[in-house]
């Protein structure tokens, strides 16, 4: 998910794939304030997320019809192609929203089985190009934060289907056992890649161009981990299957809990050492949503791993962690709003 090169051109033709982490960062920090009773806020941002989303698929679907070489140059590119798995966790955070904030089973139910095509659809057409793909770069160009969108995708249609499944009747404990597989092989997932940027963090040369905002997905993919988690735990009681492996899932999610801890402080450290020391410079980029969805993510799923493992003193640390995901969304916001308001002119 490394940011636009610079023979991209603007507009349309140059939307990155990854553009739909302003839903999911947009609608994460919706649920956190709708969770702390900021409903006026909550609300707001699910109207603007209910803009959002369908803009962004029309500005996609117009870039496939008018620049389809691009989106397929997309699609190999081993940096750019993992951004499309933001549309899934997009629609699958939205559908959240829907549930949450909207009050609209119907809905969020629509946007979770699209999500799940989503998914199976982006998955396995995004692996398999990169895998038989002839053409592949060093590991040290080609693996980042930004592949861990993949474990994103994964959990969130966990998230969503746990949420979901009770309404689902009789059809609860398959939805569970589904959800739960999802959240399994997402782990699988982010084990695997995470092995892979930390190889690249610590055995070869780092330079501050390297640390692109979506490495704070490092902490996000195990923070949607853990809310998956906590979602299974709250869903058990309507799966036979999620009763048997309880006290393995609230373990668990205490062990992702901990990891996205673990990283936040080796990110912070990292970004000062970034914009600080090596003085690169600090403006709007699209991938910083990549970084401040984490940051929602973070506040959320310590909130509800609070009840989870009946921790009810770490609901401290969300109700401080709000103000965070908040700010960071505002100045992303600020900083998206003054971009657009500068092209403009050079647009007409």
């Amino acid at each position: 998910m490394t940011s636009t090169a610079p023979t991209s051109p603007g507009g349309v033709a140059g939307l990155h794939p990854a553009y739909f982490a302003l839903v999911m960062a947009t609608g994460i920090v919706s649920v956190a304030c709708h969770l702390h009773g900021w409903t006026t806020v909550a609300r707001a941002l699910f109207y603007l997320n209910l803009g959002f989303y369908p803009a962004l698929w029309l500005l996609t679907l117009a870039r496939v019809v008018r620049h389809r070489g691009r989106v397929a140059a997309d699609f190999l590119h081993h940096g750019r192609s993992v951004g499309f798995f933001t549309t899934v966790a997009a629609t699958c955070v939205l559908g959240s929203q829907c549930l949450l904030v909207g009050d609209s089973f119907r809905a969020a139910s629509a946007l979770w089985f699209a999500g799940i095509a989503l998914w199976a659809v982006l998955t396995y057409a995004i692996f398999t190009i990169i895998t038989v793909k002839p053409d592949k770069p060093a590991l040290a160009d080609g693996i980042h934060g930004g592949w861990l969108v993949a474990v994103v995708a994964a959990q969130s249609v966990a998230v969503l289907g746990a949420q979901l499944a009770p309404g689902f009747g009789e059809g609860a404990p398959h939805a569970l056992v589904f959800s739960l597989a999802m959240w399994l092989g997402g782990g699988m997932l982010y084990l695997w890649i995470i092995s892979l940027i930390f190889y690249r963090y610590t055995f070869f040369p780092m330079s501050p161009s390297d640390l692109a905002p979506p490495y704070w997905i490092n902490m996000g993919a195990a923070a949607i981990s853990t809310l998956a988690g906590t979602m299974l735990v709250a869903a058990a009681p309507h799966s036979p299957v999620l009763e048997q492996v309880l006290p393995f899932v609230r373990g668990f999610t205490v062990f992702w809990w901990a990891t996205a801890t673990w990283w936040i402080p080796m990110l912070v450290i990292l970004g000062v050492w970034r914009h600080g020391f090596r003085r690169f410079p600090l403006r709007y980029d699209p991938l910083y949503w990549g970084a401040v969805f984490p940051l929602g993510m973070y506040t959320v799923c310590t909130l509800r791993i609070a009840t989870a493992v009946d921790a009810p003193f770490l609901a401290g640390i969300a109700r401080a962690f709000i103000y965070v995901a908040v700010g960071a969304w505002a100045l992303a916001a600020g900083g998206m709003v003054v971009t657009l308001l500068r092209r403009a002119p050079a647009a007409r």
